[in-house]
């Protein structure tokens, strides 16, 4: 590690009713990759938020390159050389690849602007970053792993001298992470200043060199990774032990009857002649690397796809699913790996956003009983620890973490009795997956029936009673939880089926 590039100094932030910031201190130098971890809502982001011009912060000071700063917008940093990759995607879904890596900058050809050169200049990027997107793809078609692999292009495309990197592996498969890491290490060998903020423990041990913790808005400490235990960072974090052992065993009762069935369903290209079955109480793992049908599966399920062939028993009777609504119609509950997309309407209050899928329950007449409407949300915000100043809040201003457990508040309001979780824990800290993992055995301690589909190896070994493996729209295997192990997990991930 090289010289100080960048100090930020007692920064103090308020919101109304949120002291977010509370005179917190982090230095980065040089050719470090500088971890930044803290549970939900600690003010990781918000400090981020500080440093590039979106926040203006209440006091503290900003120290870059000797020199005393403060940025009143994200241009204003990128230009003096910080940039950042955001948790939650930015990219404008309508324009393609290359339009949203230069957006704002494009490059021009007379009076017009040349887009053959801003395809050449993204194939570059992406050949750097050793990925396959073309960079004339529209945007809304990619997956969210492919996404977010964009916007770290469009980082990297700036001359930056510190890059953020706010959760950039949370939608990425293991070979795509592996990349990822590469792409950071050269750009540490190169004297760039990384700061990396990640809920993924494993992570941290590998990819970082010092570990700065946050709690409840302020500085807790900083350690040297190579000297410290991922239970030194955990206890920092969250001021309690959290145990991440593997199941080892199913925890389905024996001779649980089958609550959903699924026979030949083809649907495209990613969803082809699937069969499976769920059980009551049971929570079915579902793993692949990205782009092996696990998310156009589920969808195709929910009514959300069309589809194409192929059967669905609820109960053991044949149903019809063509819309989200008769999956619902049928107990059927699916939580989005892209929340703010599909699973939470973010300019809505927590409340609304918690009834929103039984509507019906809440209304008298014409009016909505707002006061029975409070008192659920208010019991799920308790159950769930939803952190909020209040269940009138809009969802937007919560963290990420707290809008899932919202959207999870969503589908319990509807007491569905099978529920798809996607990525359950995409972005969320340790604790409030802890929080999430006794949430979904509880869940299936109750009878409920759920299907995770989860790119974390761990999460899959800790959850699962049986895992289904996919690769390329196929279904490779299927493993008890007594047998699995990530070796063989990721074997049928890799095994293409003719």
């Amino acid at each position: 590690m090289g010289d100080v590039i960048l100090t930020m100094k007692g920064i103090d932030k308020s919101f109304p009713g949120v002291h977010a910031l509370d005179h917190v201190d982090l230095e980065v130098r040089r050719g470090e990759v500088h971890a930044l971890m803290g549970e939900n809502g600690a003010g990781k982001s918000t400090l981020m938020k500080v440093l590039t011009g979106i926040y203006t912060k209440d006091s503290g000071t900003i120290t870059f390159e000797g020199k005393e700063v403060e940025f009143h917008n994200t241009r204003e940093a990128q230009d003096a050389g910080i940039v950042i990759v955001h948790q939650e995607l930015n990219m404008l879904g309508h324009l393609t690849v290359a339009q949203n890596i230069f957006f704002g900058r494009e490059f021009k050809k007379g009076f017009g602007i040349d887009d053959k050169k801003m395809n050449e200049e993204a194939a570059k990027l992406f050949q750097k970053l050793n990925i396959d997107i073309d960079p004339t793809d529209t945007m809304s078609d990619l997956t969210v792993g492919k996404q977010q692999m964009c916007e770290i292009a469009k980082a990297i495309s700036h001359e930056a001298k510190v890059i953020v990197f706010d959760e950039p592996s949370a939608a990425l498969t293991e070979t795509e992470i592996e990349e990822l890491f590469k792409i950071i290490r050269d750009l540490r060998a190169q004297g760039l200043g990384i700061i990396y903020i990640s809920h993924r423990m494993d992570e941290i041990k590998v990819i970082t060199d010092r570990v700065t913790v946050m709690r409840d808005g302020t500085y807790v400490g900083t350690l040297i990774t190579e000297e410290c235990t991922k239970n030194d960072i955990i206890n920092m974090m969250v001021g309690r032990v959290i145990y991440e052992d593997p199941k080892t065993h199913s925890m389905v009762p024996e001779g649980a009857p089958v609550v959903l069935k699924v026979e030949h369903l083809n649907a495209g290209k990613m969803v082809q002649d699937v069969s499976f079955e769920l059980h009551k109480g049971e929570i079915l793992g579902f793993s692949g690397l990205m782009g092996a049908g696990r998310t156009e599966t589920a969808r195709a399920i929910f009514g959300a796809d069309p589809k194409e062939s192929g059967k669905i028993y609820i109960n053991g009777r044949e149903v019809t699913i063509n819309t989200p609504e008769d999956a619902v119609k049928y107990g059927i509950g699916y939580l989005s790996e892209d929340r703010k997309r599909y699973g939470v309407v973010v300019q809505k209050s927590v409340a609304e956003n918690t009834t929103m899928a039984t509507l019906k329950k809440f209304v008298n007449g014409i009016f909505i009983n707002k006061k029975k409407e409070e008192q659920v949300a208010q019991d799920y915000v308790k159950s769930l620890d939803t952190k909020t100043p209040g269940i009138d809040q809009l969802v937007v201003n919560l963290s990420g973490g707290n809008q899932q457990k919202v959207v999870i508040a969503k589908w319990l309001t509807r007491d569905c009795d099978i529920l798809i979780f996607d990525e359950p824990t995409r972005g969320i800290d340790v604790g409030a997956k802890n929080e999430i993992y006794k949430l979904m055995n509880k869940l299936a301690a109750e009878g409920k029936a759920i299907i995770m589909i989860s790119s974390e190896m761990t999460e899959i070994l800790r959850m699962s009673d049986r895992i289904v493996i996919m690769c390329e729209g196929k279904i490779t295997g299927e493993i008890g939880i007594e047998e699995a192990t990530q070796e063989n997990i990721m074997n049928l991930a890799t095994r293409e089926i003719s």
